[in-house]
């Protein structure tokens, strides 16, 4: 079948891999949110709906609208660390609805979990670099196939986004070497 030169391929067997990985390394620095606000289970949520989708789970408003709520707890963080957990939470159940789309936003969605993970992880440790090498490193080394699959196919990574899109140029140019 012949596709827009605007569009990529994208299976759900890809969705659900990418989707997976997001959920791994958002709940990598899912503590650094629990500890600001315990009782606050929006990003838990995110990355649950995440694994599930994962798993076999459909694709529901359901899980949109979790993605929604764990960005709505970011903005409510008074932590800059604990907001970065949320948004990594949030990028984790919105990875399930990635667009075949070749446009180098569409990294921004595949990898921005781990970067708000990091990013999250790095201000709860006082901006260490070595707490951030490890991080990514991390997060290089457990991407599965799809994520290099699909991440082949796409332009890569748009400049700026502070230090969240340099994470995300960071570990773009790894998985693609």
């Amino acid at each position: 079948m012949p596709t827009d030169p605007d569009t990529i391929e994208l299976s759900e067997d890809e969705l659900r891999e990418i989707a997976g990985y997001a959920a791994d390394c958002a709940r990598r620095a899912l503590s650094v949110f629990e500890d600001v606000l315990p009782s606050d289970t929006r990003p838990r949520d995110a990355i649950d709906a995440a694994h599930a989708f994962a798993g076999g789970g459909r694709r529901t408003g359901a899980l949109r609208q979790s993605a929604w709520a764990a960005y709505k707890a970011a903005g409510e963080a008074d932590s800059p660390a604990a907001a970065d957990a949320a948004r990594a939470a949030s990028h984790a159940a919105a990875a399930a609805f990635l667009h075949p789309k070749a446009s180098a936003h569409q990294v921004k969605h595949i990898l921005g979990a781990a970067a708000h993970a990091a990013r999250a992880e790095e201000l709860a440790a006082g901006e260490g670099p070595p707490v951030t090498a490890g991080i990514l490193d991390w997060a290089c080394h457990h991407a599965p196939p799809a994520v290099t699959a699909v991440l082949g196919r796409l332009p890569g990574a748009p400049p700026g986004g502070g230090r969240v899109g340099e994470f995300i140029r960071d570990l773009d140019a790894a998985l693609r070497a």
